[in-house]
């Protein structure tokens, strides 16, 4: 079926005219009679019938009128939709994340994303700093938002967005709360290790190293920062935590800062994307957050 010439039909039922339908599409009414009588041809049938200035439509003419309304309508849709994509007010943006941006740096700012852009689809995987950067590697991922990475990778972009204070924490009532310690006496104290390859396990055991230190006595292996804070909380050993982890239970009491001479570590929070153009709903959370950081 010739679509251009069933455009044009469908403005002359919608108006009822073939003048009105001809100023509207800006073409001459013999154009437009000559295209709906072409259409008439190619489907062996009558669609209208003239009727004193306007147009009467036949029972196939009012079916056919009716089903280019839908079909235009459907197409407008595809359009706008098309442009809401390529403009990032719709579509999918697939994030990946460690632990630390996902719980203290992005819920805010995903949350604001989606009031501005509610019809774009958003999925969000937390998991560690190697899976991260996996996903984004593997296109299952736009964007990989990591803590405790330094250096660049050779096949993706790195934004930095901040670098926290790593911490050492205790028991409010521990001995050394709040306390001003050499990094030696620090270390006698039976420490709560994190999994192999978490950063702060990292940190603690490069700092050792550096200072020519033995490594502090494992007194618990965690796997997972939320039982390594309860484990403190509760009374036992101490930890080097990055310190948007610990804020809030500073803030409460719940947890205490011990300051160690020589051991100013930081955890590199960065943004990673592969080297090509992000999509446009990617560009736009890129942006924000890049943005959010810099102010």
């Amino acid at each position: 079926m010739n679509l251009h010439a069933l455009r044009f039909f469908s403005k002359v039922a919608e108006t009822g005219s073939v003048t009105l339908a001809s100023e509207l599409l800006r073409v001459s009414q013999p154009a437009v009679t000559a295209q709906i009588k072409r259409l008439e041809q190619e489907l062996g049938m009558r669609l209208w019938i003239p009727q004193g200035r306007g147009v009467a439509l036949t029972d196939a003419g009012r079916m056919l009128a009716s089903e280019a309304q839908r079909l235009f309508d459907l197409e407008r849709s595809i359009e706008e939709r098309l442009e809401g994509i390529k403009e990032g007010k719709e579509g999918k943006l697939h994030l990946s994340a460690t632990y630390l941006p996902a719980n203290f740096l992005l819920p805010r700012l995903v949350a604001e994303f989606k009031k501005r852009h509610p019809a774009v689809e958003l999925e969000w995987t937390t998991t560690n700093s190697a899976r991260a950067l996996e996903l984004l590697l593997h296109y299952k991922a736009d964007i990989a938002v990591v803590g405790g990475i330094r250096g660049e990778h050779p096949q993706l972009y790195k934004t930095a967005l901040l670098e926290d204070d790593m911490c050492f924490v205790v028991h409010p009532e521990h001995p050394l709360a709040g306390k001003d310690v050499p990094l030696a006496e620090m270390l006698r104290e039976p420490f709560i290790y994190r999994e192999e390859g978490s950063f702060s396990r990292e940190q603690l055991l490069a700092l050792c190293s550096v200072r020519g230190l033995p490594a502090p006595a494992v007194g618990l292996r965690m796997n997972g920062l939320h039982e390594t804070l309860r484990v403190v909380m509760e009374g036992y050993g101490t930890a080097l935590l990055s310190s948007l982890e610990i804020e809030s239970f500073i803030t409460e009491g719940r947890l205490a800062k011990v300051q160690v001479q020589d051991a100013k570590l930081g955890n590199p929070i960065s943004a990673y994307t592969r080297k090509e153009p992000l999509p446009p709903v990617a560009r736009l959370f890129f942006e924000a957050l890049a943005r959010s950081f810099n102010g």
